[in-house]
């Protein structure tokens, strides 16, 4: 029966160290990947502030336009949401903390007689919401490990038609946002309408002159849809290095605790290997004093279990 526990315990000991071979490997592999994400949102950064100042610049040298992106249109009955999780899983609380957030921005809209406009990205978001029945407009997957601006124009495309065509009445983001390696926060982006604050003040800018051609009206809606691409295409870099950080952190503790595992393993088995011959020394004993063998037989029988119990430790 000892024997039996022990050939159990080694092979759980052999499949732990697996299992911690392959977290140690996801771990390493989501690090790097933290790094390439920062220098991605480090590279796209410069054009999203330039275009911020361009539409402050504007607003500072003649007063934006009515702009159906700045809530010039009527109410609608329809509350949207995009929700961005990643595309697997093995990444700790970052799905289920935007999956839970979606859920009670859902039932807020219910409360409030509000339906609901919801794109979904990545997998689990889609899958998640699919199996809990909730209507999904559009979906998208494949661009959470590393999303291209061609991917934020993609998802931009629906929730703008909505807008402009009077459906939908406001459009919240709900991400993890990425603020260190350690830290990442669940964060509701209000995305539309736009709200010109968003833009910087404008009491510090120095007024200018632009000509405009041909029109205010024909350069601010195109510029105001460049804006809300580029900031859908922030928030998923943001999201991307989000999820590799907390990957990494998740790998990092699965592999702590496969070295645990493996050092109660290991005690549990060695205790197990010592009770089986502390066993066999005492049947020896008490087998040579029923048979009345002597003292002899005894000693050695007792330095052959003695020394199988050090081979053994060994």
């Amino acid at each position: 029966m000892a024997g039996g526990q022990e050939r159990i315990l080694r092979r759980r000991i052999k499949s732990v160290q697996s299992t911690k071979k392959i977290t140690k490997a996801m771990e390493l592999i989501a690090a790097s990947r933290i790094v390439k994400a920062m220098a991605r949102i480090s590279a796209a950064r410069p054009y999203y502030e330039e275009l911020v100042g361009v539409v402050r610049d504007l607003s500072a040298s003649s007063g934006l336009p009515k702009s159906v992106f700045l809530g010039a249109t009527p109410v609608a009955d329809k509350k949207g949401i995009l929700a961005i999780t990643a595309d697997r899983t093995l990444c700790g609380a970052y799905n289920s903390s935007v999956l839970r957030a979606t859920e009670r921005q859902i039932q807020s809209f219910n409360k409030a007689d509000k339906g609901l406009f919801l794109v979904a990205v990545g997998r689990k978001a889609n899958s998640y919401l699919k199996y809990r029945e909730v209507s999904i407009e559009a979906s998208f997957t494949g661009m959470t490990d590393r999303p291209t601006y061609d991917d934020a124009r993609a998802i931009a495309a629906p929730l703008l038609a909505a807008y402009e065509s009077g459906q939908v009445e406001s459009f919240d983001i709900i991400s993890n946002r990425f603020y260190s390696a350690g830290n990442q926060q669940l964060e509701v982006t209000p995305l539309l309408p736009l709200d010109p604050a968003r833009f910087g003040s404008t009491e510090n800018v120095q007024s200018l002159d632009f000509e405009i051609e041909p029109s205010p009206e024909a350069i601010v809606d195109p510029l105001l849809r460049m804006f809300i691409e580029e900031t859908i295409f922030a928030i998923l870099l943001e999201a991307s290095a989000a999820e590799h950080a907390a990957r990494q952190r998740a790998m990092k503790a699965a592999s702590d605790n496969a070295e645990e595992l493996i050092k109660t393993l290991s005690r549990v088995m060695n205790r197990a290997r010592q009770d089986a011959i502390t066993t066999e020394i005492t049947e020896i004993v008490g087998g040579s004093e029923a048979l009345g063998s002597g003292s002899k037989v005894i000693d050695e029988s007792y330095l052959m279990a003695y020394s199988k119990m050090e081979a053994a430790d060994a």
